[in-house]
């Protein structure tokens, strides 16, 4: 086996390495196999971070972060209850569990939380924040206690909750890639139904496009992009690559395309700099933080400095919107 060749590298010389090792790939001189568990971390966390900025510009648009919030937390429930499934027919795979499974339990809880907290505004008419915090807080409660009662002696919980990039596989990269392009593939088959179910719901049912359905299937793609991201960084911190890059590129841009783009320029950068930084501290300091944790600090800490630069007299051309 390989040593690791980002093994006592500092920030900067992981950085070059990796894209020295970028090129040789793409040239044909790296096979897909001689990646080391560093690149298959930078490999998966792009893909979840591209993938969760395009979900999140339109969550953000729509203004309806905190249900994606609640819907990340409670497909929890969904996560256990596929492991048990798993368990007891003994249908498992690499990682431990039934993908499949695993995605439409998930699926599944996605969309009742979603309706549940529709009906909680609708029927018994409390507000949109509260019905949402109360399914929330339910469901996810709930999945706790499943999750720590059934499945104690299974050594799963920090991994769902917080992720564990140290358990990446490439066939990590196959679930995390064929749901980027699932989402892609939706993005552009139904751009325009988004967009404007997105900034003129009455318009949109004029033209006969029901914002209903389409604000379902973007909490679907919610669901579906959270089952992606639980390995790498657990269904709690991918919020943060929902939000935090969208949150950066809307101050420099008012432009849908622009958004898009930049949002996911944002995470992708945030990431591969989580990652050289949480390789630097291991071989400097030799403390073995986590990967994913230092990526959402990473993502706060550009969403800073676009602030500040905005602010100064030196950001005066961030400051303006890209045409």
């Amino acid at each position: 086996m390989n040593l690791n060749p980002y093994a006592n590298q500092t920030f900067f010389e992981t950085i070059r390495l990796f894209f020295i090792r970028l090129i040789q790939g793409i040239t044909g001189q790296l096979s897909f196999q001689d990646l080391s568990s560093d690149e298959i971390q930078v490999i998966v966390l792009t893909g979840v971070a591209a993938s969760s900025a395009l979900v999140g510009s339109f969550l953000v648009l729509r203004k309806i972060t905190m249900l994606a919030n609640s819907i990340s937390h409670t497909i929890l429930v969904g996560l256990v209850i596929a492991f048990l499934w798993t368990s007891h027919t003994g249908i498992e795979s690499a990682a431990g569990v039934d993908i499949h499974s695993m995605l439409i339990a998930s699926l599944v809880m996605g969309l009742i939380t979603a309706f549940l907290t529709e009906i909680l505004t609708k029927v018994a008419k409390l507000q949109e924040d509260a019905s949402t915090g109360l399914v929330f807080t339910s469901l996810f409660a709930f999945g706790v206690i499943l999750l720590t009662t059934l499945t104690r002696n299974a050594h799963i919980g920090t991994e769902i909750v917080m992720g564990n990039v140290d358990i990446l596989q490439l066939s990590d990269c196959q679930l995390v890639y064929a749901i980027l392009g699932l989402n892609l593939l939706l993005f552009l088959l139904f751009f325009k139904e988004y967009k404007i179910t997105t900034f003129d719901p009455g318009l949109s049912r004029t033209f006969g496009i029901s914002p209903v359905i389409f604000n379902y299937l973007l909490l679907t793609q919610v669901s579906t992009t959270a089952i992606g991201a639980f390995r790498a960084v657990g269904v709690i911190m991918v919020l943060a690559l929902m939000t935090g890059p969208v949150l950066t590129a809307r101050l420099l841009t008012h432009r849908l395309n622009h958004l898009l783009s930049l949002s996911v320029f944002f995470g992708i950068i945030s990431c591969v700099i989580g990652v050289a930084l949480s390789r630097h501290i291991f071989t400097v300091y030799g403390i073995p933080l986590s990967t994913g944790g230092i990526i959402v600090c990473v993502i706060a800490l550009v969403y800073l400095v676009v602030i500040c630069l905005k602010k100064s007299k030196l950001g005066r051309v961030v400051n303006r919107p890209l045409a």
